[in-house]
């Protein structure tokens, strides 16, 4: 019996050293899906003029054109910028890189709402690398899609390229903080830290569901691939769960 594959296509921020080897990692061992990375640069995260003009969508267009080279069946801009940015700015994105492409797409930001609600969460806490206006941003803007962050850690850091060095334990003490003040889902904000493999044992021992954005992403693309995301059921209850369509 043939397997049908899968291609599913990221468009990934230069400086990100994390979502690619995770990805993989995720994907290993699961037959007949692959990943394809696209990237465009960014650097540093913060509300400065420079570092939200990163993000214009004509170059994210172009990795998008790119990835449709490699015929992939789903695109996602696997980065949370429309966190802070407004969610309305991914749905244009990805609605422009359909009309492009013929190919369907979604982005972290988008899959980490969308599995919030899948999963009917009630008490979200948000852990971030970021810097405190960015954090406090991302709350109003995930306040406007009816999810008004229950508790919250971030680490006030803004290079890009640091995210990906927070260590594992860094990011689990930050995800046993905010479950200890009452969430009943977490979700790890930023496709640079390295929190995908913590999900799962986390989820077990402290019954939260833990989002994590790289694991998210890839979750809510193979779906819109129309893959089996139950074949990644061990990374955490998310691929138990099948988005919430609108």
């Amino acid at each position: 019996m043939s397997i049908q594959r899968k291609r599913l296509g990221m468009i990934t921020p230069s400086s990100n050293s994390v979502l690619e080897p995770v990805t993989n990692s995720m994907l290993h061992g699961v037959a007949g899906v692959t990943a394809h990375f696209s990237r465009f640069r960014v650097t540093e995260i913060s509300l400065d003029a420079a570092a939200l003009n990163q993000f214009d969508a004509s170059v994210m267009l172009l990795a998008a054109d790119l990835l449709a080279d490699a015929r992939v069946d789903a695109i996602a801009w696997n980065g949370t910028s429309a966190s802070w940015l407004g969610v309305g700015r991914d749905k244009s994105l990805c609605e422009a890189i359909t009309a492009r492409t013929g190919v369907p797409a979604t982005t972290s930001t988008l899959a980490c709402i969308d599995a919030v609600r899948a999963i009917g969460a009630r008490r979200v806490g948000l852990v971030s690398p970021y810097t405190d206006d960015v954090q406090r941003r991302i709350g109003d803007v995930w306040a406007e899609e009816g999810i008004v962050p229950h508790a919250e850690r971030h680490l006030g850091l803004r290079d890009n390229f640091s995210f990906g060095e927070v260590t594992p334990a860094a990011i689990e003490d930050m995800i046993r903080a905010v479950a200890a003040e009452g969430a009943d889902a977490v979700v790890v904000l930023c496709t640079n830290l390295d929190g995908a493999a913590l999900a799962s044992s986390l989820e077990q021992e402290l019954n939260v569901t833990v989002l994590d954005s790289v694991a998210v992403t890839l979750w809510r693309t193979l779906e819109l691939a129309g893959g089996d995301i139950g074949a990644l059921a061990g990374w955490g209850r998310i691929f138990q769960t099948s988005a919430i369509i609108k």
